[in-house]
């Protein structure tokens, strides 16, 4: 049977101390939970890289697609990039168009709905690659606490078992089991509380970046369907 003791009274309560006198399954949830909490980090920062650089790609696209440039040179140059955001948009939709008028399209509405799906593909894509990783923020920030409590139950349990053992209840001789098993606890709300204010923030920000996208898409979709009605009626005349 496993031998089950305290810390000596009066024993150093450091962090590192702590975690050294654990039960091995508290010590297992610190460590996923330390883990969990470097790799929310870590998302952190790329999350927060990639949408500034994603702002600058918007920024960028819109102030070239409004400059008055032609439509087939912009397409030109950046159909052999690797494209994000509107200009991931932009190409799809006339990489659709061009194909439909080399095939000749016929009806305008199909090629109106044809243009429209494409740029619908494009942006989903792009708000998948935005929304990337961050359901496992949610999933750290909702379940790091309990897992926290987890260990913290254990590690009671294993101290009063301890005490029992000792037959003592003084507070030098319970305080520092008490102490460890409450670490998983902290360390379990250090991983969630960043993690959830991080995850409402970036999920705030990826649907403000869906917003412009999408509202780009609406509008190119206008200009190509005035487009679309003019070659109409060139031919028809």
């Amino acid at each position: 049977m496993e031998n089950i003791a305290l810390a000596e009274p009066g024993a150093h309560l450091s962090i590192w101390a702590l975690f050294m006198q654990a039960n091995w399954v508290v010590k297992l949830v610190m460590l996923g939970l330390l883990v969990a909490s470097i790799w929310t980090w870590a998302i952190v920062v790329d999350k927060v890289v990639s949408f500034g650089r994603m702002r600058l790609a918007l920024n960028r696209f819109e102030q070239t697609f409004w400059s008055g440039q032609s439509l087939e040179e912009l397409y030109r140059n950046l159909a052999e990039r690797k494209t994000t955001g509107m200009s991931a948009i932009f190409v799809s939709a006339m990489r659709e168009w061009k194909k439909s008028f080399e095939k000749g399209a016929r009806s305008p509405l199909a090629l109106q709905t044809r243009i429209d799906k494409a740029m619908d593909l494009a942006l989903t894509r792009e708000m998948e690659r935005l929304e990337g990783r961050l359901g496992f923020l949610a999933t750290v920030g909702s379940a790091a606490p309990f897992i926290g409590l987890f260990g913290t139950v254990i590690g009671i349990m294993t101290s009063f078992q301890a005490i029992a053992g000792s037959k003592s209840t003084s507070l030098a001789v319970v305080a520092p089991g008490i102490a460890e098993a409450l670490l998983a606890t902290a360390i379990g709300l250090l991983a969630a509380i960043p993690a959830v204010i991080a995850y409402n923030k970036l999920s705030s920000d990826a649907s403000k970046l869906a917003v412009r996208m999408e509202g780009f898409a609406d509008e190119f979709s206008a200009i190509l369907s005035r487009q679309i009605d003019e070659k109409v009626m060139q031919k028809a005349a």
